[in-house]
């Protein structure tokens, strides 16, 4: 079993530079419908911590309860964190929402870059001590 798996977008991507040990199936500006589609067939995703940062780009096209529900079931492990996306209220409720039916953590990104969506370089080193 894998000791740690990192799903999700850019903020999973730089996640994984802060902990290279975590396996990532991760991709810059994919959102919750396209990351599902693509990875689906790397499932079950199994490992005794997984990090999920899915949704900052999710649109109004993008069933994001349901994407993020069908990740979630898919998904065994010890311990699973959430990044909770820094934009989109909607979105945030829908990720505490589906963590909390699983008894997860979520994880609020407290220090970002200027563009208000990803964290600093201090953010992701913290959102990865965070999650060990």
């Amino acid at each position: 079993m894998l000791e740690c798996l990192i799903l999700g977008d850019s903020i999973a991507v730089g996640i994984h530079q802060a902990r290279p040990e975590c396996v990532a199936y991760a991709k810059g500006g994919i959102n919750s419908y396209q990351w599902l589609n693509k990875n689906i067939d790397k499932t079950p995703l199994t490992a005794k911590t997984v990090i999920i940062s899915l949704g900052s780009n999710d649109h109004k096209y993008v069933k994001t309860e349901s994407e993020l529900q069908a990740i979630r079931q898919l998904t065994k492990a010890d311990r699973v964190f959430w990044i909770l996306p820094a934009i989109k209220p909607d979105i945030q409720e829908i990720v505490r929402k589906v963590a909390a039916e699983y008894g997860d953590t979520v994880l609020p990104i407290t220090r970002l870059q200027k563009d208000r969506v990803h964290p600093s370089w201090a953010g992701y080193k913290e959102l990865g001590e965070k999650t060990k």
